[in-house]
């Protein structure tokens, strides 16, 4: 394979169904319940998949709002009323009220599932199975919350009774949420926390990522049509001018951010009462796959590809870091590039493509940055059509040798390359794991229960999940996604968003009659709504 085999397509090489016609000029965002058009400044999106014509590469897609420090704030201004300090609508309804909204957004999402999907195609270059994944694994995230949220409910629907005291305890929302989300997952990431957040009776001012913008258009008019006004806002544009106002305020009482751990910091510091301010993080990963001398290197070759470049390696769950041991490195590596060579690279709706565009302007320059810093210190590029790259399709490359005198060692490349270390005692690998700035998950490739045993043990007061003989990962949703150090603030999984985004809250009164009357006669003429002991079947 050379260069030129990485080649795009002319528009008569698409198939009809994934075309979209472009460009889309995004007029419209979503303020105080109303879709307003924007006459000012716009920004262009460029795809990663170039259009062939006539010689020359197209990637113009289209165009989205560019607003300033006064839209952003008229969309806190309508969050903050919408809350109303609590007693606004939203919050005000029952849990039963607020899923029937989520419920009435979900049939709506699901009405444009195919424009999401091939938008998701044509922004990040996702490939068509992992943008329906993506998709879909969404719908049944909202509707696995909804039934978490009612198991909750149930829970908290009976009273307690302690030392005299008598007492309903249950969960109330936090007030604003400023909702982020990832160019990777654009749609589920940022749904992962934006869901949760309303459906705890929060209000939320959502800001797309700057790669997948698009993608959310289609969705504007299903928060308008779901929710009371003021509940989502939608704001664009550079963070600088729309959300450092918004931060600068310190009227954001909840900020759900994933993204980097240095962005993030910068948004913490801006809110002036930072003790006021929650934070809910998911930031960089650099797991490493710790491979053990008796490892299955068949399966555990096929893990670790998966693991280091499904969506390009642009995960960050990717395995980022492979320590072998020495003992099996040379076939394990051999095995490796064998196996990398063989996945199949083009477009995003090609049928079984493993190798796609990268979304990121500049990202195959960065990679072989990575890669030349890498040999220059004594590393070895293993595949043969390792870093080959035509704009943004980079070919996956494979490092042996690599050491801790290499940028690649340290960096997040959040890419198809795929660093390798030989190891000779277990001490290399962990000794990098305990020295490392993030503490997300790692991963065990082995057979023996009791060496296994002894690194798990290690392992879990280092990172948040350790893997056995299988990749990094996310999912199942239930589980808790969460990291140590700069990887991670506070927990997401579909049980704990529900209690990151609200606060445990209780009435309690003493136990006599007089009490116990006026609490019956709340309860039976159902005047209030938080203290109730009705719950959703």
């Amino acid at each position: 394979m050379d260069k030129s085999e990485l080649i795009f397509p002319a528009i008569d090489q698409i198939p009809e169904k994934y075309r979209i016609k472009f460009p889309i000029k995004q007029r419209e965002y979503l303020l105080n319940g109303n879709i307003e058009n924007w006459y000012g400044e716009f920004r262009d999106v460029f795809s990663p998949v170039y259009i062939e014509n006539s010689g020359k590469s197209d990637n113009y897609i289209g165009s989205y709002p560019m607003m300033g420090s006064k839209e952003a704030l008229e969309a806190l201004d309508a969050a903050e009323n919408a809350y109303s300090h609590g007693k606004g609508e939203w919050p005000s309804m029952t849990v039963e009220e607020r899923i029937g909204s989520i419920r009435k957004f979900v049939l709506l999402m699901k009405e444009q599932r195919e424009t999401v999907v091939n938008l998701l195609m044509w922004e990040i270059g996702k490939s068509l199975a992992d943008s329906q994944k993506e998709f879909d694994r969404t719908v049944d995230y909202i509707n696995d919350t909804i039934e978490a949220l009612k198991n909750l409910d149930r829970e908290s629907s009976r009273f307690t009774i302690s030392d005299g005291i008598i007492a309903q305890i249950r969960r109330a929302p936090l007030g604003v949420v400023l909702c982020m989300g990832p160019y990777n997952y654009p749609l589920n990431e940022t749904f992962a926390t934006l869901i949760p957040a309303l459906i705890m009776g929060n209000t939320v001012i959502f800001k797309p990522p700057k790669l997948g913008v698009l993608l959310h258009y289609p969705l504007l008019k299903a928060f308008k049509e779901a929710f009371p006004k003021g509940v989502v806002n939608t704001v664009y544009g550079r963070g600088a001018n729309v959300i450092s106002p918004i931060m600068e305020s310190g009227r954001i009482n909840v900020l759900a951010f994933i993204g980097s751990s240095k962005v993030a910091d910068s948004l913490k510091q801006l809110h002036p009462k930072p003790h006021r301010l929650k934070s809910v993080l998911g930031l960089e990963a650099k797991n490493p796959a710790i491979i053990l001398k008796d490892a299955d290197i068949d399966e555990t070759v096929k893990e670790c590809i998966t693991g280091a470049l499904s969506y390009n390696g642009q995960r960050c769950t990717a395995l980022k870091l492979i320590y072998v041991h020495e003992n099996i490195a040379a076939e394990f590596v051999s095995k490796l590039s064998s196996e990398v060579e063989k996945l199949k690279k083009g477009m995003p709706w090609d049928e079984n493509v493993k190798i796609t565009p990268l979304p990121e302007p500049g990202k195959s320059e960065y990679l072989t940055e990575l890669i030349n810093d890498a040999v220059n210190n004594g590393a070895t590029l293993v595949n043969p059509n390792g870093g080959k790259y035509n704009k943004s399709f980079f070919f996956p490359a494979i490092l042996n040798n690599v050491n801790d005198k290499m940028k690649v060692y340290h960096e997040e490349q959040f890419g198809p390359v795929i660093p390798v270390i030989t190891y000779k005692d277990i001490q290399e690998p962990l000794d990098y794991v305990t020295n490392s700035d993030y503490g997300q998950q790692a991963s065990i490739f082995g057979n023996d229960p009791d060496y296994i045993a002894t690194l798990i043990d290690t392992l879990v007061n280092q990172v948040c999940r350790v893997n056995v003989n299988s990749q990094c990962q996310r999912g199942p949703d239930n589980f808790p996604f969460t990291g140590r150090k700069d990887s991670a603030e506070a927990t997401l999984s579909i049980y704990d968003a529900l209690r990151v985004f609200s606060i445990r809250t209780l009435v309690a009164a003493k136990e006599n009659e007089g009490n116990k009357k006026i609490i019956h006669d709340i309860l039976k003429d159902d005047k209030s709504n938080f203290l109730s002991t009705d719950f959703i079947l």
